[in-house]
């Protein structure tokens, strides 16, 4: 087996008296896909949030290949989010002022990347997701399933060790869902990328390595997926 390529160890985190996680665990192993998944109101986008640094958690220990995020800056979590770490949404959130391609360059161009060489490579990225003839577009000019590959060329586009993808599917129609899915997973095990897979959808978890599932803040047992 790989190593341990990220891992969260005895989570907790309350918002105000509402208490999300409770003792959770998860590790991820390098280019491993793990399907967190659970009802609505478990705590399985909070346990992604605080694997990402997204979210502090209240107690417990996030560790990324073996640096703890909470003693870490603000500065340097900024940092790994824009380069180590990827992020695919279920709605998205794609700057909707920039066309696509810009929205796919965005990252290299928070991270120092002079515009001719990030969009190319956005380019490169719009292709490799099969939706180079929308790279003009702004995100209201393109389908959901665009959009959602879009979104997926932006989580891809710095080389990143880890992808974060909340309901990637949530939104979408069944046939643009599996048609993401595909994409998604196919892209990150050629590029060697470990996926945290947030879904309570058994046909999208199914793509997957291994599934958590989440309940009532607790990661109450781990299936492996045949």
């Amino acid at each position: 087996m790989s190593e341990v390529l990220l891992s969260g160890t005895n989570l907790g985190k309350a918002f105000g008296s509402t208490p999300a996680l409770d003792s959770a665990d998860l590790s991820v192993r390098r280019g491993e896909i793990v399907a967190v998944m659970g009802p609505s109101g478990s705590g399985k986008s909070t346990l992604l949030h605080c694997l990402a640094g997204i979210v502090t958690p209240d107690t417990g220990v996030v560790l990324f290949e073996g640096r703890e995020l909470s003693s870490m800056s603000d500065k340097a979590r900024s940092a790994l989010r824009r380069g180590e770490f990827g992020f695919v949404f279920q709605f998205g959130q794609l700057v909707p002022e920039l066309s696509c391609v810009e929205n796919v360059a965005l990252p290299l161009r928070l991270g120092g990347a002079k515009r001719k060489a990030a969009e190319a490579t956005a380019r490169e990225w719009l292709a490799r997701l099969q939706v180079e003839d929308i790279a003009a577009k702004r995100p209201s000019e393109v389908s959901g399933g665009q959009g959602q590959r879009v979104a997926v060329a932006r989580a891809l586009v710095t080389g990143p060790k880890v992808i974060f993808a909340d309901e990637p599917t949530g939104a979408l129609d069944s046939l643009s869902g599996e048609q993401v899915m595909r994409l998604l997973v196919g892209t990150a095990k050629e590029t060697g990328a470990a996926v945290v897979l947030v879904t309570h959808e058994a046909r999208v978890a199914a793509y997957s390595d291994r599934e958590v599932v989440v309940r009532d803040g607790r990661t109450r047992h781990v299936e492996l997926v045949p």
